[in-house]
């Protein structure tokens, strides 16, 4: 029998002081039964980081050909497509050509620099991507903050971003590779 995936629920206020974005979102997210915290809740930064009201979570782990994370304009057509982790440099510029815009959001460290060395030289002439490493004390103290039942405030600021849940604050710099 299939391991099901377990579900959160999340209530998430964001203040994107850079894009002037102020929105509350109440989410449901089914975590992957191989789906760690820490990668769970880097998704949800990415939504933070992200926000708007089209920005839906995809099928993840379960699904190869689909992203995270995905915002599709008004006509259906891909707008925005997420990636968290270290994925495959094949998937990324194919994603590249599927959508006007590609960011992954790379986590775990030294994995995530070694990642990068490999796959930067040939994804840096991808001209519709934007790749972001989350340093990993960060994405580390984030998986902290998991609960079941979360809610939970990021505020971006200067490239800046506090995620709190009332008790605890994480403090994010993003690191911007490409």
């Amino acid at each position: 029998m299939a391991l099901k995936a377990t579900i959160f629920k999340a209530d998430l206020s964001v203040a994107d002081i850079d894009r002037g974005v102020y929105r509350d979102h109440s989410l449901t997210i089914a975590r992957h039964p191989s789906e760690t915290d820490e990668r769970m809740m880097v998704r949800l930064l990415a939504f933070a980081l992200q926000a708007d009201e089209r920005l839906e979570f995809g099928r993840g782990l379960s699904a190869e050909d689909e992203p995270d994370l995905l915002r599709r304009d008004l006509t259906g057509s891909l707008e925005q497509w997420i990636e968290v982790g270290l994925p495959d440099e094949r998937e990324v510029r194919k994603a590249c050509g599927r959508a006007r815009e590609v960011i992954v959001y790379a986590y775990g460290g030294r994995a995530a620099t070694l990642w990068w060395d490999k796959v930067g030289p040939a994804l840096s002439r991808q001209p519709a991507l934007a790749v972001w490493e989350i340093p990993q004390e960060a994405s580390e103290a984030l998986a902290a903050l998991t609960a079941r039942t979360m809610a939970l405030q990021f505020t971006v600021q200067d490239g800046h971003v506090l995620a709190t849940d009332g008790a605890r604050t994480v403090a994010i710099e993003p690191a911007k590779l490409k």
